[in-house]
C-alpha cells in the first residue's frame, strides 16, 4: 500500500486531467503516471459481476483513491458515451446501447450513493455525493441534448466545451421575456405551415411541421452571432423548411411566397424561374440589439447537398474581399436533412475542405434538420453509421444531437454551436431531431411505408403547443396568449394573401444584386461583341520581368531558375508560349485591380508542368508568387492546390465567383474528362442559372483536351457533353489554339461588362509545341478571333475547305506541309458557343471554288463538336464529316492502335477515298 500512499494527498481533479491527457495521447504524459494509469486499466478489466477486484495492480491501490478513480471512469463514460442515451428522439425508442452507464459497469454500487466525492471537482461542483455527481451527468449528458466531442484531439478544445457543458448542468436559463420571444418564432413555423396548408391544399412545400424549432434556433442563431459583430451569413439549405425559413428568418414578404404559390408568371420574358422552394433571397435585417446584418439564402436545385459547396465558396469570397483583417465576419450555415448528410458523398468533400488554405470559412455551422427518414427509406436503410452526422467526426467537429421538441434546449445548442465556431473557428454539427408530418411531400401518403411511425406522429402535439405549456405551467403566459399569437399571426398573412392576388404576375429579386449593380444581363448578340483587351507592349514587358526574376538571396533548383529566366527570353524573342499567354493575362488583369483566383488538382506547378505560377525555394519550401510582386495597387492573386475533388471544388470556386464578379475565377481539371465528376454542378448551376435564378457567373473551367494516345481516360474533355448544354446565351464554350487567342480570352472575361461561365478545352502537347506561339505585338494590339482564317491559302485555288478545332488544326498542318497541298485551306473555329455563323458564312462565300467541304475532328462522331456543328449551322449538313466512327469509350487504350486510327481520320481530310477507319 504504501507505494501508492501519494495518491492520498493527490488532487481528484489532477489526475483526472492527467488520466484524460493519457486516454488522448498516452506518450504525452509523464512515465511514471502513464504505468500507474496502465496497470489500473490493467485491474479495472478485471471486475467480477459484482464489482469487487479479482485480481491485478488495482488491488494495491488505496481504496480510496480506487472508489476516486471509478467515479473519474464514470465521468468518462457520461462524457464518452452518453449521447447514446439521451432523450433526444420525440416519435421513436432509442436504439438500445450496452454497456449501459448504470454506476455498476463502473465498480460502484447503490452503498456509494450518498459517498462524498472530490471527483465532483471535475464537473464544478466540488466535492459531492455520487449521486449528486449522477444526477449532473445525467442533466449534462442524457437529457435532450447529446454532445459528443471526446473524440477530439486538442485538450484546449475538450475543457473548453467540459466548461461551456458544466454551467447550468447544459440546461438554458431563459428570462421570461426571451422565453416569449422563442414561443412567438415557433408559433410564426407552426402557423405558417398550417396556413398555406388551408389555402393551397395539395400543393408541395415541404413543410418544417416536425422540426419548427428549427426557425427559433435560426434565429437565436443569427441574433447572437451579430453580438460577435458577425457581419454576413450565408447560407445553404435543401427545401423542407425553406419557406418558412425565408418568410420568418430571411424577412421575404409572404406576399411574394403566395404568389409563387398561384403559380404565375413572370415578369420577365427571358427567365424561366423555378419553383418556390429553390429561388434564392437576400435582405438586410436589423437584430434585436439594432445591429444591421446581411443575409443570403443561395438559391438550391433538387440535387441533394450541392448548395452547401457554392455556400462555402459564396462565404470565402466574402471573407477574401471585404473581411480579409476579420475573416469569421462572415457565417456559413448549411441546413441538411438527415438522409442527405449521410448519403451525399459532396458532404465528406465539404468537410475535407474545412481546414484547407484555399478553402476554409472560419467554421461552418451544420444544422441536419432529421426527420428519421429519406423520401420513404427508414433511417435503418439509409446509413452504416450510428448517426447520420458521423461524417462530422472526420474532422472532429463536435456534434450536438438535440430533441426538436424542446425549444430551449434548440436555441441553446445553437448558442453552444456559435460559441464554438468563433472561438476556434471550426465546423459544429447540430442534429435536430424531429419527425415529418406528412410525408415526403404534401401530396404523399408516408403510411404506406412507415405505418407504426406514423400513428405515433398523429398522435404526437407540435413543438409549439409543448412549448406553450410548459410556459403556462411556469406561469410565464396564460391559456389564452398563443391563440391570440396564432389570430395575430394569420390576420397577417390573410392580408398579404389578399394583396398578392391583385398582382398579375410574379417579379423574381435577384441573389445577391447588391454584388452585381455593375454588371447588366446580356443576349447572344451582345455575347458576340468584340470587347478592348488590348495592353501597352511596355507594361506588357515591365510584367515580364517581374514573372522572370526569382529573389536573388533565395535557393532555387537549377532547372526551375532557368524555366523563369526563360520567359523574359521568351518576351525577347518575340515567341510567347502558352503559359506566358496565361501569366500575361493574369498579371495585366491584377495590374488592373482585378483579383485572380485559380484552384484545382496541381494547379500551382500545372499538370503538365507549364505553369509554375508557384516556385518552392529549394531549402525551406517558402513559397514565391511572382505574380503578387508586380505593384503596389494591383490585386490579389490566389493559386490552390485542390483536395482530390472535382464536384466539392467547382461547386466552391463557382460560389466564389458569384460573389466576386471582379475576380477572375478559375477550376483546372488535371485532364478535361475529369470534370464529369462535377457533372451535377454543370448541369444544375453552370448551365442553367441564369435562366432559374437570374444568376450571372464568370467561372473559368479550363479543360485539357487532345488525342495523344494516352488512352480512354486522358483523351477528351467530352467536349458534346458542354456543347449539349449550350443555349441561347448561357455561356462560351472555346477552344484555343494560339497563345494570344487565350491571353485576349481570359483579358475579355473579366473586361466585359457582363459574365458568363467559360468552358475552356486547353492543350496538353501543344503547350511545347514549337507552332503554338505568338508575337507580343498579337498580345498587345490583338483581340480575340472566334474563327481564325488560312493565312496562307489563295482562295482562287482552294478545291477542299476544311473547318477545324483545337489540337487537330496542327495535327493537319503538319499533313498539309508534307503533301505541299495547296488546294487545302485549314479554317480554325475558336469559339464554339454562341457559334461564329456569319464569320463561317463568309468563309464559306470566300472560298467559293471548293467543292469539298469538311468539319474534321480527332474524336469519334459520336463525340466533339459535329452534332453540335449540326444543330446550329445549317449549311453543316452539307458538309463531308470527318471522324472517327461512333464508340463507346473516348479513345483506345492501346497507344499503337490509337495512332493509327487518328492516322486514318487525317489521311481521309485529304482523300476522299480513304474512308476505312476502324
Amino acid at each position: 500500500m504504501d507505494k501508492y500512499s501519494f495518491l492520498n494527498a493527490a488532487h481528484t481533479a489532477y489526475f483526472a486531467d492527467l488520466y484524460d491527457q493519457y486516454l488522448n495521447n498516452p506518450d504525452s504524459v509523464e512515465p511514471s503516471w502513464r504505468a500507474f494509469f496502465q496497470g489500473y486499466d490493467f485491474g479495472s478489466e478485471s471486475y467480477g459481476m459484482e464489482g469487487e477486484i479479482i485480481e491485478g495492480v488495482s488491488a494495491q491501490i488505496p481504496e480510496q483513491v480506487q472508489k476516486e478513480f471509478q467515479v473519474v471512469k464514470l465521468i468518462d463514460g457520461y462524457r464518452t458515451r452518453g449521447h447514446l442515451f439521451t432523450k433526444t428522439n420525440p416519435v421513436r425508442a432509442r436504439r438500445k446501447y450496452a454497456p449501459t452507464l448504470e454506476i455498476e459497469n463502473f465498480g460502484l454500487s447503490q452503498n456509494d450513493l450518498d459517498t462524498v466525492f472530490s471527483a465532483g471537482d471535475i464537473l464544478g461542483i466540488g466535492a459531492q455525493t455520487l449521486r449528486e455527481i449522477r444526477d449532473h451527468l445525467e442533466a449534462i449528458y442524457c437529457n435532450s441534448i447529446g454532445v459528443e466531442y471526446m473524440y477530439i484531439r486538442k485538450p484546449e478544445e475538450i475543457k473548453w466545451i467540459q466548461d461551456k457543458l458544466n454551467i447550468n448542468d447544459n440546461q438554458p436559463k431563459f428570462s421570461s421575456e426571451e422565453k416569449k420571444y422563442i414561443l412567438k418564432k415557433l408559433n410564426e413555423a407552426v402557423s405558417f405551415e398550417s396556413f398555406l396548408h388551408t389555402k393551397y391544399v395539395g400543393q408541395k412545400r415541404f413543410s418544417l411541421e416536425g422540426g419548427e424549432s428549427l426557425i427559433p434556433g435560426l434565429d437565436a442563431l443569427i441574433e447572437k452571432a451579430a453580438e460577435y459583430d458577425v457581419k454576413e451569413f450565408v447560407m445553404g439549405m435543401a427545401h423542407r423548411g425553406r419557406l418558412s425559413t425565408l418568410t420568418n428568418i430571411f424577412g421575404k414578404s409572404a406576399k411574394d411566397i403566395f404568389s409563387e404559390f398561384d403559380g404565375k408568371d413572370y415578369e420577365q420574358e427571358v427567365f424561366d424561374g423555378d419553383v418556390k422552394y429553390h429561388l434564392g433571397w437576400t435582405s438586410d435585417r436589423i437584430t434585436n440589439t439594432g445591429k444591421k446584418i446581411n443575409l443570403n439564402i443561395a438559391p438550391n436545385p433538387s440535387h441533394l447537398e450541392t448548395v452547401g459547396a457554392v455556400v462555402e465558396g459564396i462565404a470565402r469570397a466574402k471573407q477574401d474581399g471585404k473581411y480579409t483583417d476579420n475573416p469569421s465576419q462572415v457565417l456559413p450555415i448549411i441546413v441538411h436533412g438527415d438522409a442527405a448528410i449521410a448519403g451525399q458523398g459532396l458532404v465528406y468533400e465539404l468537410v475535407q475542405m474545412a481546414q484547407l488554405d484555399g478553402y476554409k470559412t472560419n467554421g461552418t455551422i451544420h444544422i441536419v434538420v432529421n426527420n428519421q427518414i429519406g423520401f420513404t427509406t427508414n433511417y435503418l436503410d439509409a446509413r452504416s453509421s450510428t448517426y447520420c452526422t458521423d461524417v462530422g467526426k472526420v474532422t472532429l467537429s463536435p456534434v450536438l444531437h438535440v430533441n426538436a421538441d424542446d425549444a430551449e434546449a434548440v436555441v441553446h445548442a445553437m448558442s453552444f454551436a456559435l460559441h464554438f465556431r468563433m472561438k476556434f473557428k471550426r465546423d459544429v454539427f447540430i442534429d435536430l431531431l424531429g419527425y415529418r408530418k406528412y410525408g415526403h411531400n404534401e401530396g404523399d401518403e408516408p403510411r404506406f411505408t412507415q405505418p407504426k411511425l406514423y400513428k405515433a406522429i398523429a398522435k404526437h402535439k407540435n413543438p409549439r403547443d409543448i412549448y406553450a405549456e410548459k410556459l403556462i405551467a411556469e406561469g410565464v403566459i396564460d391559456s389564452k396568449y398563443v391563440s391570440q399569437l396564432e389570430k395575430d399571426y394569420k390576420d397577417a398573412l390573410e392580408e398579404k394573401l389578399v394583396d398578392s392576388r391583385k398582382i398579375e404576375k410574379t417579379e423574381i429579386t435577384p441573389f445577391m444584386q447588391s454584388e452585381w449593380v455593375d454588371y447588366n444581363t446580356v443576349e447572344e448578340d451582345k455575347m458576340m461583341k468584340a470587347i478592348d483587351t488590348k495592353y501597352p507592349k511596355e507594361r506588357l514587358s515591365k510584367i515580364t520581368d517581374v514573372i522572370s526574376n526569382l529573389p536573388k538571396d533565395k535557393k532555387f533548383i537549377r532547372k526551375i531558375e532557368r524555366l523563369i529566366q526563360s520567359r523574359k527570353a521568351m518576351f525577347d524573342e518575340n515567341r510567347l508560349d502558352w503559359a506566358m499567354a496565361e501569366h500575361l493575362a493574369y498579371g495585366t488583369l491584377l495590374e488592373e485591380g482585378f483579383d485572380v483566383r485559380i484552384s484545382g488538382q496541381d494547379v500551382e506547378r500545372g499538370t503538365f508542368s507549364h505553369r509554375h505560377a508557384v516556385v518552392k525555394v529549394e531549402d525551406s519550401e517558402e513559397e514565391i508568387l511572382l505574380l503578387n510582386q508586380i505593384s503596389d495597387k494591383q490585386g490579389q492573386f490566389y493559386i490552390y492546390n485542390s483536395l482530390l475533388s472535382e464536384y466539392g471544388v467547382v461547386g466552391f470556386d463557382y460560389g466564389y465567383a458569384m460573389a466576386k464578379p471582379k475576380t477572375l475565377t478559375i477550376w483546372e481539371a488535371q485532364f478535361g474528362d475529369f470534370s464529369n465528376g462535377a457533372q451535377i454542378m454543370l448541369d444544375q448551376y453552370i448551365s442553367a442559372a441564369e435562366d432559374k435564378w437570374k444568376l450571372q457567373n464568370g467561372l473559368v473551367m479550363l479543360l485539357p483536351h487532345g488525342y495523344e494516345g494516352q488512352g480512354a481516360e486522358h483523351s477528351s474533355a467530352r467536349m458534346e457533353r458542354y456543347l449539349q448544354l449550350c443555349a441561347k446565351d448561357n455561356m462560351f464554350v472555346v477552344d484555343c489554339t494560339t497563345p494570344a487567342n487565350m491571353y485576349h480570352l481570359l483579358r475579355k472575361q473579366m473586361k466585359a461588362d457582363f459574365r458568363k461561365p467559360l468552358i475552356v478545352f486547353t492543350p496538353k502537347s501543344l503547350l511545347r509545341h514549337p507552332l503554338v506561339v505568338s508575337s507580343v505585338d498579337e498580345f498587345a494590339n490583338g483581340s480575340f478571333q472566334m474563327l481564325i482564317d488560312d493565312k496562307k491559302a489563295k482562295a482562287d485555288k482552294i478545291k477542299t475547305l476544311v473547318f477545324v478545332t483545337g489540337k487537330f488544326y496542327y495535327d493537319l498542318l503538319d499533313e498539309q506541309e508534307k503533301l505541299g497541298r495547296e488546294d487545302v485551306a485549314l479554317v480554325r473555329i475558336e469559339q464554339l458557343f454562341p457559334l461564329p455563323i456569319e464569320a463561317i458564312k463568309t468563309v464559306l462565300s470566300k472560298y467559293k471554288n471548293a467543292n469539298d467541304i469538311v468539319w474534321a475532328q480527332e474524336e469519334p462522331r459520336n463525340m466533339g463538336a459535329y452534332s453540335h456543328m449540326l444543330m446550329h449551322l445549317e449549311e453543316a449538313k452539307t458538309f463531308r464529316a470527318v471522324t472517327r466512327r461512333p464508340y463507346g469509350a473516348p479513345a483506345a487504350g492501346s497507344s499503337v492502335r490509337s495512332k493509327i486510327r487518328h492516322q486514318e481520320v487525317i489521311d481521309f481530310v485529304f482523300d476522299i477515298t480513304k474512308n476505312n477507319q476502324r
